[in-house]
């Protein structure tokens, strides 16, 4: 394929697109262009020229999205093919640097001019490569840890709305899970919140062993949709070729495929379910599908933030991505919802590589927390409340308080023993339901709950 060979054929320019037509080829001659291509176009009597991707081909005619504004560009600008795709660069020379949705250096550090690049978009791995998940990913957050575990290789997402604080408990997990490396690929961010990750990993001191890749609002449509394959490619070389166990975070998802909407209907696409493309599902999953455990190898994880317009989970976004990920957490009421979140993959740890009462906590206190619920519901509407429902009631005001709360941070081991305490405190034995040998080893005396609890309230109003 030639490089070099220039077209001065361009046919419209429309908002940020242009197409031009491209000759097509013979039988046996290799396409002089490919989706996904990068090209550049560059005006007669200019030195500036201004990077274009290939979106769309059409027999001759060659659609192109243009990274920059196509304001002075004018038909007689000549259009020159690059002959690969977006590439990204990736070396431990990323680690601790910020690059922009184009891969270019964001934080005025050296350039990588010489360091190894990647193609994106490239195949997910053969299933014969790939190892089934038996490894967890600890991230010290209790609704997590505790009931829904998170696990290598895994891909889930984060279901929440506008306004819930998805994007500073993404950044709490980046910090303090226990990956190898993490990537971060925001997509449409203000820079606000831009700002509040990477003073989050700074802080934190896990800036060394993340890399990020940020799309601003304000920055270019075509570039929000090269940010998550960006992050995937990263992270699947670290995977492959330094066995890492790569986290990957990606927020938000929403606004990816709305810039696959929007890119569409300018390229003429005949739109689908709520006017997405009728690929969605395929661009999604091509993406998620990068998550895997390599059976020689390390493994990539996703963890992605999903908004859901009007807190419709039926929304084409959310349902879409419910058919192809293994689970999902909802985050509402700045609070993890212990009944909508769901991990797929967390029998393959509990109980294997976590302790052995670890399945049975977590089912008795999701009972009872379901229990608190009704009975909170009956006390609201004035019902007479048995000696169980207030026992209830306590045990759920504790649940929320040691557990459900965003900023609640401790190890696995940590709220398992909490939990036999608060369950110590709260319930008789014989009103558990559990098996006699855990109960008998595990369940701490009353006295010795109510202290613990106690000065565990203390702590944490000195805190406040």
């Amino acid at each position: 394929m030639s490089a070099t060979k220039s077209y001065r054929s361009v046919l419209a320019i429309v908002g940020d697109l242009v197409r031009v037509r491209v000759p097509v080829p013979e039988a046996g001659e290799a396409p002089e262009v490919r989706l996904n291509d990068l090209a550049m176009l560059k005006e007669p009597d200019s030195d500036v020229s201004r990077l274009a991707q290939v979106i769309d081909v059409r027999r001759e005619v060659v659609s192109m999205q243009v990274f920059d504004s196509t304001k002075g560009l004018s038909t007689d600008a000549a259009v020159t093919f690059l002959g690969h795709p977006m590439q990204v660069t990736c070396s431990g020379n990323i680690l601790g640097r910020v690059f922009s949705g184009r891969g270019e250096p964001a934080d005025q550090g050296p350039e990588l001019a010489f360091d190894t690049r990647v193609n994106l978009g490239g195949p997910t791995v053969n299933p014969m490569r790939r190892v089934l998940a038996s490894r967890m990913i600890r991230t010290d957050v209790p609704m997590i840890d505790l009931f829904n575990c998170l696990v290598e290789s895994q891909k889930i997402p984060i279901f929440s709305v506008s306004g819930e604080p998805y994007n500073r408990f993404l950044a709490r997990i980046g910090t303090q899970a226990d990956a190898d490396i993490v990537v971060f690929g925001g997509m449409g961010l203000v820079f606000d919140d831009y700002y509040f990750f990477r003073k989050t990993f700074e802080d934190n001191g896990t800036f060394a062993r993340t890399v990020m890749f940020t799309n601003l609002a304000s920055d270019s449509i075509v570039e929000r949709l090269l940010v998550p394959d960006m992050a995937l490619a990263v992270a699947e070389r670290f995977a492959v070729e330094e066995g890492k166990r790569v986290l990957v975070l990606l927020t938000d998802m929403t606004a990816y495929a709305d810039a696959l909407k929007e890119i569409g209907i300018a390229n003429e696409r005949v739109p689908s379910n709520r006017g997405y493309m009728g690929d969605l599902y395929s661009q999604l999953a091509r993406r998620y599908e990068k998550a895997c455990d390599y059976a020689k190898g390390g493994s990539v994880t996703i963890l992605a933030v999903t908004t859901m317009p009007g807190n419709d989970v039926s929304h084409p976004v959310p349902d879409n991505t419910g058919y192809i990920t293994e689970g999902q957490f909802y985050l509402h009421g700045g609070q993890l919802d212990p009944f909508g979140s769901l991990s797929r993959l967390k029998q393959f740890v509990i109980g294997k590589q976590t302790r052995e009462d670890h399945s049975q906590i977590m089912n008795t206190l999701i009972r009872f927390y379901s229990g608190a619920v009704e009975a909170e519901q009956k006390q609201a509407m004035a019902f007479d409340l048995s000696d169980y429902d207030h026992q209830l009631i306590r045990f759920g005001g504790l649940f929320r308080q040691h557990f459900m709360a965003l900023d609640v941070a401790m190890p696995l081991e940590q709220a398992l023993d909490l939990a036999w305490q608060i369950l110590a405190d709260c319930f008789e034995p014989e009103q558990l339901l559990m098996k006699a040998e855990l109960v008998d080893k595990y369940l701490p005396r009353r006295e010795d709950t109510s202290t613990a609890l106690a000065s565990d309230d203390e702590n944490a109003g000195a805190s406040a």
